[in-house]
């Protein structure tokens, strides 16, 4: 029997054309007419599709993709089935496939693709991808592995993976790691996997958490603002390895004291978040302080996690617990 793969639509590019009227690109494609318009899936698996939605994924947000992880794990749990796809816009690809990689168990194949350009394009990217991913879904050694993002013949892990270019077809990338895998026709090709952390499964999302992108000259009552929103935990986006204006310390100390959970993560788009620097609105002063490093996550995965471990009311240790997790990163002796 070939293996049963089921395709759950969630909207995106890969479902969209060009409406004249409107002049720019619309959710007009069922994930039915996906499936039809890429016969070659015929030769690789059974398909079945669960239209979860069809929205643009800049209206995605984390309630939603709650509830897309309660569907894709009620789907892995069928005997009959053996691997899943999700089709989804890129804009925030690289997010929900995180946080199902984090409330997901381990088990049979996860695996997110999309497209960068419309159905409707001269020479669309979506029925590859979408045939690709299949291939991949449907191979049992990438079972156990985590939910894995599947474009532009290559695959990646969920938790290194980013959105890199507005328009290239070639826009997800892993910059600290780079693919686990590329695939080569009907052939696919990976190297080790890393080890993955324990799944998070909160009954619910603290709101709000923010994302606060630090800039030169930050004016402090901005920060004020920021502090009068009473979030629940708060990621502070800095420059290089962690690092902040002066202001920025004042204001973590308070939040701090409030009770409020803060991560730093870098805007740059490879490398680990690290309190190296002492000087005022350095990481090594921040650490002490207490706000937590993002380690490999930038500022959205961050997020992410923050919202999933603050949703089981877990302590700021236990939390630190869970940034430390993923590193996997062995230090090796010269």
């Amino acid at each position: 029997m070939p293996p049963h793969i089921v395709v759950v639509t969630t909207g995106g590019t890969i479902a969209m054309r060009y409406d004249p009227a409107k002049k720019g690109d619309i959710p007009a494609v069922a994930g039915q007419e996906l499936i039809t318009a890429v016969p070659a899936l015929a030769g690789v698996a059974s398909l079945e599709v669960v239209e979860f939605a069809n929205i643009p994924s800049f209206h995605m947000t984390p309630a939603i993709m709650l509830r897309l992880a309660r569907v894709v794990e009620a789907l892995l749990s069928r005997a009959d089935v053996d691997g899943v796809v999700v089709t989804h816009g890129t804009d925030t690809l690289e997010e929900s496939a995180f946080f199902l990689d984090c409330y997901l168990p381990p088990g049979k194949p996860v695996c997110f693709t999309g497209a960068m350009r419309n159905s409707g394009h001269a020479a669309p990217d979506g029925p590859y991808n979408i045939l690709a991913a299949v291939r991949v879904a449907a191979s049992p050694d990438l079972a156990e592995q985590g939910v894995l993002v599947v474009m532009n013949d290559e695959i990646h892990a969920a938790r290194y993976v980013t959105k890199t270019h507005t328009a290239s077809v070639a826009t997800f990338a892993s910059p600290f790691w780079g693919p686990l895998g590329h695939i080569e026709d009907d052939t696919i090709l990976v190297r080790p996997f890393l080890s993955r952390p324990k799944p998070l499964r909160p009954e619910r999302l603290p709101e709000p958490v923010p994302i606060l992108k630090v800039y030169t000259g930050m004016d402090s009552a901005f920060l004020e603002a920021v502090r009068s929103m009473r979030p629940a935990g708060l990621i502070l986006e800095g420059f290089g390895r962690g690092n902040f204006p002066a202001d920025i310390v004042p204001f973590a100390r308070q939040l701090l004291d409030d009770g409020v959970t803060i991560i730093a993560a870098s805007r740059v788009p490879a490398g680990r978040t690290l309190g190296v620097y002492a000087a005022e609105g350095g990481g090594a002063q921040l650490c002490q302080l207490g706000v937590l490093c993002s380690g490999q996550l930038n500022s959205q995965k961050a997020r992410i996690l923050l919202l999933l471990a603050l949703g089981l009311g877990r302590d700021r240790a236990w939390i630190a617990g869970c940034f430390s997790e993923g590193e996997t990163l062995r230090a090796c002796s010269i």
